[in-house]
């Protein structure tokens, strides 16, 4: 991901790598806040307790933590 302050662009691998985990393409991502709804977004389409919907929630946390460098 590349960033100045809060403006972000994902690169075209990060872009592909989100699609496949999450069935959504990370369209009109501009700022950071915009990823976070997405992220937010994906969450809340998949949702449960189930252990397989757990850790696609992980995965999804870390992919978001690998870009932002947060983890």
């Amino acid at each position: 991901m590349l960033r100045l302050g809060q403006h972000v662009r994902l690169t075209p691998k990060e872009i592909e790598y989100f699609t496949r985990l999450t069935g959504f393409a990370p369209v009109g991502i501009k700022r950071l806040d915009d990823l976070h709804s997405y992220i937010k977004r994906c969450k809340r389409h998949y949702w449960g307790t189930s252990p397989d919907t757990v850790a696609l929630h992980q995965l999804i946390d870390d992919a978001l933590s690998r870009c932002t460098g947060s983890g």
